[in-house]
């Protein structure tokens, strides 16, 4: 068996102690790799064991275009055989590519690349990666995140190849992680889901997990992500000005100069994911004024006594608004159509992400409140206090709906999520549709307890417990290191589902 990975900056290092194992204890000794960022590239390639057949570095692959001519009948080809059902979706989803966002801080949005030169860029990714399955021939490729031109092109490229493609979720329990064959949902999840609602199947100790952790979180609801806390973001203003403090801000004097210095001298500073330190200051130089400006004059105090709706702002690039709904990645726009949709006694409250407190422009709260029912929430109130009082609850697709479905009550969503099967939560394909949607589930809405247990029932059979939040955010290959055997039980979930034995 070949197994190729998609490493993406931080995930090599994690990537590389998967491999490892996967080596070790089931005998896998051919790899391949598509990798992000030279540093990672460099990693990879300079360690002993496992060695990887061949590996791509996108930064070099990215160069090409600049030599490329447009090949428009190859591209209508390529649209012909991995269209969404055009190519635009490989385009949209690549926050550099499309806005020079990462590059630039969130709001900056304007494209660094022309219409041709995008389609030049699409077209010497998509070249390079299949010649790449060509020659490699790898049997499954194991995915952390889709969130590029390369790594949607490698997923769907695969998939028409009959390559297994298997992706790395967080199962939102705890701090469980699941595999699933598709970005979208958690396929063997559901797989596992529909035998149990059919009866074909019974797993008497996993149920009993899944109905003490129910009781518990009901009792108790926190996020299974304790970094969403509002005591552990630097949300409210005394926190957000913590820059301010001799300390911190006699550190930023030091750092500063020499990460431009590290990048004058760095042979490779004109790679396109490379982060321009002058400008990384000029953008934090901009965020922290807004931050001195505050933003008290524009929020609301919650009524947890009235009819309302509730809508948690999504973080900003991300895959849930550029991947799984990008025609609903206006989120502004979005909250105008779902306020015309309540009843007229409904307000609709509105809540900063915990991660985007201090980037959102002033300009789209100000227009936010100019919307008559629409209140915002200061970003200090618990999420799942404002669920529990909550008469619907709103989401893209978010982590939110997920636990307002465990705290019983009615979700409307806008894409797929990996709860989207659940008989107790509406999708919203056609905007129109949505006054309706919002009238039955407040009006006809029916909590699925046996449901929700038997979902829960399959997250805990088929995902294991790993920090991977936790592990990711690590900086550096040492420190990943010092935690690989806590990866080990992903390596072994992974192994399961390409029916790899131990030979230890």
């Amino acid at each position: 068996m070949k197994i190729c990975f998609f490493l993406q900056r931080r995930f090599t290092y994690i990537g590389y102690a998967l491999a490892t194992r996967l080596n070790q204890k089931y005998d896998v000794r051919k790899f391949c790799a598509y990798i992000h960022l030279r540093e990672s590239f460099n990693f990879i390639k300079n360690q002993k064991s496992p060695r990887f057949t061949q590996l791509l570095l996108d930064e070099d692959i990215h160069n090409r275009y600049k030599d490329e001519k447009v090949d428009w009948e190859y591209i209508k080809k390529l649209e012909k055989d991995y269209g969404l059902p055009n190519l635009w979706p490989y385009i949209e989803v690549d926050r550099i590519i499309r806005s020079n966002q990462l590059i630039r801080a969130y709001p900056y949005n304007t494209p660094p690349y022309s219409h041709e030169e995008m389609a030049r860029i699409l077209q010497v990714t998509a070249k390079a990666i299949i010649k790449f399955f060509d020659e490699e021939k790898p049997d499954v490729i194991i995915f952390s995140v889709v969130g590029s031109i390369s790594a949607l092109l490698l997923c769907e490229i695969a998939k028409k190849r009959n390559i297994k493609t298997l992706h790395i979720q967080s199962a939102r329990v705890n701090i469980k992680q699941t595999i699933s064959e598709n970005y979208e949902n958690f396929s063997y999840v559901n797989d596992l889901f529909n035998k149990l609602q059919a009866g074909d199947i019974s797993l008497p100790e996993h149920k009993n997990a899944a109905k003490t952790f129910l009781e518990k979180f009901r009792e108790k609801p926190e996020p299974y992500c304790s970094m969403d806390l509002p005591k552990n973001r630097p949300i409210d203003r005394r926190r957000q000005l913590g820059f301010l403090k001799p300390k911190k801000f006699f550190w930023s004097l030091r750092w500063w100069p020499k990460a431009i210095t590290r990048y004058l001298t760095d042979p490779y500073r004109d790679d396109y994911s490379n982060i321009n330190p002058l400008w990384e200051i000029w953008d934090n130089l901009k965020k922290k004024t807004q931050v001195l400006i505050g933003f008290e004059n524009f929020y609301d105090e919650a009524n947890l006594g009235e009819n309302f709706t509730y809508f948690p702002l999504h973080l900003d690039p991300e895959i849930a608004t550029l991947l799984k709904a990008p025609f609903y990645k206006d989120q502004l726009w979005l909250i105008k159509q779902i306020a015309r949709s309540l009843p007229l006694d409904f307000k609709l409250y509105v809540k900063e992400h915990p991660a985007m407190v201090g980037n959102r422009t002033r300009y789209f709260y100000k227009e936010l409140k100019k919307i008559p029912n629409v209140k915002l929430i200061r970003p200090t109130v618990d999420s799942l206090s404002l669920i529990r009082r909550a008469k619907l609850i709103v989401t893209i697709s978010g982590t939110a709906g997920w636990e307002a479905i465990q705290l019983k009550k009615p979700v409307i969503i806008f894409s797929d999520a990996f709860y989207s099967q659940l008989p107790m939560v509406k999708r919203c394909a056609v905007i129109e549709r949505l006054p309706y949607l919002v009238k039955e589930q407040l009006e006809n809405f029916k909590h699925d307890e046996t449901a929700l247990i038997n979902f829960l029932t399959a997250i805990y059979h088929e995902s294991v417990d790993v920090d991977l939040i936790q592990i990711w955010n690590v900086e550096g290959a040492s420190q990943v290191e010092a935690k690989k055997e806590q990866l080990w039980p992903l390596a072994d979930l992974i192994a399961k589902k390409l029916n790899l034995h131990s030979i230890n």
